[in-house]
């Protein structure tokens, strides 16, 4: 095996790691619940613990691994993640579970950009779109599999097991980069500390004050920073088809996680993981097929088409769940627009920038991807608390129905963003 084939193997190998763990987790809150006494309040940050540093890290990551070597800095990410893994499984209390969490996140966001720049400093243009493909190929295979991993590992073994299992992942990963990956520099950018800033208080901000219901924090530190944040690149957002795909991506997997993290606390771990496969399949089937009609058709019809049909599912859901309920269907409408939507959203924000913006925009898209994750569960958990609770199961779906149906609305306005992604009407024009 040739050194480029070598880089496409462990840089797929870690990006599964991280992109398996993210999923895995949401089938062990049930059992976490349990076993830590934790509350929802509690749940809901160590889902966002991980997601919000994640989100937070991701465009700082770039720019070290450029000054310091990406290799060096890969490997540091690997080595922080698998430590903070082995405190996951370790810790004693949910609060040390959530600072372990916060680690991960942080190992995660040095993994997934410097694996993508890895590959593409060892792959040619012409052979780079392939790598690529094959990289988010396995990627997907992790968003398909974590579910039912997670709920078997946790309802066979003990949630523990869920950070146990990226341990020899890691320990095999690391002399493997260092023999087989050579290292590799980019061109040195200053780092936007206020805009890491602006992003890091004002993101926290809005999900604090979500989460612990104290929403005057929302609105006069979150949403406030956040709107700087854009205003310092409104080069960008003034771009419709850009910002209409950023609000379609916050849409998008702000309904997909924050459903997921609800979805995934509804019965047993395996039996929520069960209930997860209508929904998780059409990610690994209609989304290459997706991808390939992108350019065929733009982005407009698969963006606001897909959220739609997302959107359906979810209200069909919120009209049906009960305890007993079969919830096969809308599941499966839901994951087929959700399937859908996600290569035109990337695709819309990276197409409508001039070349020198592609990594600028790379990274606010990277960034939104995550961050809508904890802006999703903490919304999705208001709506929860203000109809339903975990006291029984008829609680639980009584919390669960309406926490669909604003998934559903939160997925209408994605799919009126998606109306704005034309982005090759836009170059005509």
């Amino acid at each position: 095996m040739d050194n480029k084939r070598w880089v496409l193997g462990l840089a797929s190998v870690a990006s599964f790691m991280v992109a398996l763990d993210a999923m895995v987790v949401t089938m062990a809150l049930s059992k976490i619940k349990v076993d830590l006494g934790a509350g929802l309040e509690q749940l809901e940050w160590t889902a966002n613990a991980y997601s919000l540093t994640f989100a937070v890290l991701l465009m700082p990551a770039a720019a070290v691994g450029d000054r310091f070597g990406r290799r060096r800095m890969f490997v540091s990410g690997i080595a922080l993640f698998l430590l903070a893994s082995v405190a996951c499984a370790t810790v004693p209390d949910i609060g040390l579970l959530i600072a372990a969490r916060a680690l991960q996140g942080a190992g995660a966001a040095l993994v997934m950009p410097l694996a993508i720049a890895l590959l593409s400093t060892a792959y040619p243009p012409q052979e780079r779109a392939g790598a690529l493909g094959v990289f988010s190929g396995i990627t997907g295979v992790a968003v398909l599999a974590g579910p039912m991993v997670g709920g078997a590992v946790t309802e066979g073994l003990a949630w523990q097991w869920i950070f146990w299992i990226n341990v020899p992942i890691a320990l095999a990963l690391i002399p493997l980069v260092l023999l087989k990956v050579g290292e590799s520099r980019g061109p040195v950018h200053p780092i936007d500390y206020a805009g890491v800033a602006l992003v890091a208080v004002g993101g926290l901000g809005l999900v604090w004050g979500l989460v612990r219901g104290e929403f005057l924090v929302s609105l006069v530190v979150g949403v406030p920073l956040l709107a700087l944040y854009v205003g310092r690149e409104r080069e960008l957002f003034r771009i419709r088809a850009f910002s209409s795909g950023v609000l379609a991506t916050l849409a998008l997997y702000g309904t997909i996680y924050g459903s997921l993290f609800f979805v995934g606390q509804f019965g047993s771990p395996l039996e929520a993981a069960v209930r997860m496969i209508p929904w998780t399949v059409p990610m690994f089937v209609v989304a290459p097929l997706a991808g390939r009609l992108v350019s065929r058709i733009g982005e407009r019809p698969l963006v606001a088409g897909g959220l739609a049909l997302q959107a359906v599912g979810m209200g069909w859901m919120a009209l049906t769940v009960t305890p007993t309920a079969n919830v096969v269907a809308p599941l499966l409408l839901a994951g087929i627009g959700a399937s859908m939507a996600m290569p035109g959203t990337q695709n819309a924000v990276l197409s409508s920038v001039a070349p020198a913006f592609i990594g600028k925009a790379s990274g606010i898209f990277s960034t939104v991807r995550q961050f809508a994750g904890a802006f999703g569960v903490a919304v999705l958990a208001v709506v929860f608390t203000s109809f339903g609770g975990y006291g029984s199961a008829e609680a639980y779906s009584a919390g669960l129905g309406p926490v669909c149906a604003v998934a559903a609305v939160l997925s209408l306005v994605g799919a009126v963003a998606g109306l704005g992604t034309a982005v090759r009407e836009l170059q005509k024009a």
